[in-house]
């Protein structure tokens, strides 16, 4: 084998090495629960997706949550947005986009669905106060 070989092996075992050091750090698996907070009595069906996985449908009673977990995109690309439905009106929502939040919730995203949108934990203050409206 030649040393030019012997020099990329070296050299690609190395890069190997440092990303599986420093994994937790750069690939952690970040985790999204979802609460149904519509109302008493009002089933939240959610289904969720990004651009390579379709998550399926679930549907939630009311204080119900959902939780799904994934690896983030190095380059701060990753998303999931979910389509949720309630008493036959459909709302869209992106519930995962790492650039908005990657540095609020890190590896634990939850959320409270509600008519007006989605409000996100804020691990500042404990509450459900980091709110959105549905996508238009």
């Amino acid at each position: 084998m030649s040393s030019y070989c012997i020099n990329w092996l070296l050299l690609l075992s190395l890069m190997a090495y440092s990303v599986s050091s420093t994994s937790d750090a750069l690939f952690a698996k970040t985790h999204v629960l979802i609460y149904n907070d519509i109302g008493t009595g009002t089933q939240l069906a959610v289904h969720c997706k990004s651009k390579d996985d379709d998550l399926g449908l679930y549907v939630l009673v009311y204080r119900q949550s959902y939780e799904f977990s994934f690896h983030r995109d190095f380059f701060l690309k990753t998303l999931f947005f979910c389509n949720m439905q309630w008493n036959g009106t459909v709302y869209r929502f992106d519930i995962y986009n790492q650039k908005r939040d990657d540095y609020r919730c890190g590896d634990r995203c939850e959320w409270n669905v509600h008519g007006d949108g989605a409000c996100m934990l804020n691990p500042q203050t404990s509450k459900f106060d980091i709110c959105y409206g549905w996508n238009t």
